[in-house]
């Protein structure tokens, strides 16, 4: 952490179903020097996928929606005007990045479909914006007096998202510590975001119309500890119910759907795909191998990663407070004991 000048992180250790471990080191904010302890809380980012996929898939349990019917059967309003290949769009496309929508979009690059849904992979963010608004639509309100204007001036006005995610999933899942939207508690419990240097940049307090845009792509705040048990829920998963998937909804929600390369040899990945939410390598250690669900996530000062094997229900979260994050998650992992655990 001193050598990346990363000032603060969290890890998170699940074994055999359980959280086994977590702890914090350093600091949550380099000017205050508040340590950071498991109560901590970062923005996980683009770990926000998998947990809201989790509920789309429970959505689609109970007949709300379905993965292979065009989302624009379910809302009238359209995402992006003038091609008609939209109507092709489903729930699986944007679960398993296929939309064909770039990540997002922007005054230079507006909103477009670079290639047929379902054609090939792309990373998109735009494409889990658009499902959550066809969520929203189906289950919650818009209060249109609260708006404001996004990436290429994109008009989102506030939703219930929040409550709706915490409900149905944050809740049940006894992840107390995390919201969509900043909460006064976060004034005590939230991590600064830090440049690559270490130097303090200025707290993102997410409001209810910014996580209308953005919740289910990138907008969860949450704990290792509270993002761990969300985890377990995947990898180790009790008698479902209302809240908690099927076994027939995991095993859809953790299939390889598309493939994406033939992975990295030089950090023991061999073939990377993606799922519903998540991805899915194949973790090559001294002669073992296993299927690994994981997931990153990437801001401007912070940066995380959660991985798992349901197979020996292993898994671990690292949230960082850093641009730098990355080369401590890698050298935990990559380089460390996180990716032999996984697998040996």
């Amino acid at each position: 952490m001193v050598a990346a000048a990363v000032p603060g992180l969290a890890i998170a250790v699940i074994a055999n179903g359980e959280l086994l471990w977590d702890r914090g080191f350093g600091v949550k904010d380099n000017e205050s020097g508040d340590p950071v302890d498991g109560n901590t809380v970062f923005s996980a980012e683009s770990l926000s996928k998998p947990v809201f996929a989790y509920l789309v898939m429970k959505l689609c349990e109970t007949g709300l929606l379905n993965l292979d019917t065009p989302l624009t059967e379910y809302v009238s309003d359209r995402f992006l005007e003038g091609d008609r290949r939209l109507d092709l769009i489903t729930t699986r496309h944007v679960l398993s990045h296929t939309t064909g929508f770039q990540n997002w979009r922007s005054g230079e690059k507006p909103l477009r479909l670079d290639f047929t849904p379902g054609e090939r992979w792309e990373y998109s963010g735009e494409g889990y914006s658009y499902l959550q608004s066809v969520v929203t639509h189906l289950t919650g309100h818009v209060d249109l007096a609260r708006c404001d204007a996004f990436e290429a001036g994109l008009k989102v006005c506030a939703t219930d998202i929040d409550t709706f995610m915490k409900a149905r999933v944050l809740i049940p899942f006894q992840m107390v510590s995390s919201s969509y939207i900043w909460t006064e508690a976060y004034e005590r419990q939230a991590a600064r975001p830090h440049d690559a240097k270490g130097v303090p940049l200025e707290r993102r307090k997410q409001t209810a119309v910014a996580a209308a845009r953005y919740a289910a792509a990138g907008g969860l705040k949450t704990t290792a500890k509270d993002y761990a048990r969300f985890l377990i829920e995947v990898i180790a998963p009790k008698r479902p119910d209302a809240f908690r998937l099927n076994a027939a909804s995991l095993g859809e929600m953790l299939r390889p759907q598309v493939a994406v390369n033939n992975g990295d040899r030089s950090k023991n990945i061999g073939s990377i795909s993606w799922g519903l939410g998540w991805e899915i390598d194949r973790w090559n250690v001294n002669d073992k191998s296993g299927d690994v669900l994981n997931h990153s996530g990437a801001s401007s000062g912070f940066q995380a990663y959660a991985a798992a094997s349901a197979e020996r229900k292993r898994g671990f979260v690292i949230m960082t407070n850093s641009d730098s994050g990355s080369k401590v998650i890698e050298n935990l992992v990559i380089r460390g004991p996180l990716q032999r655990f996984l697998i040996e």
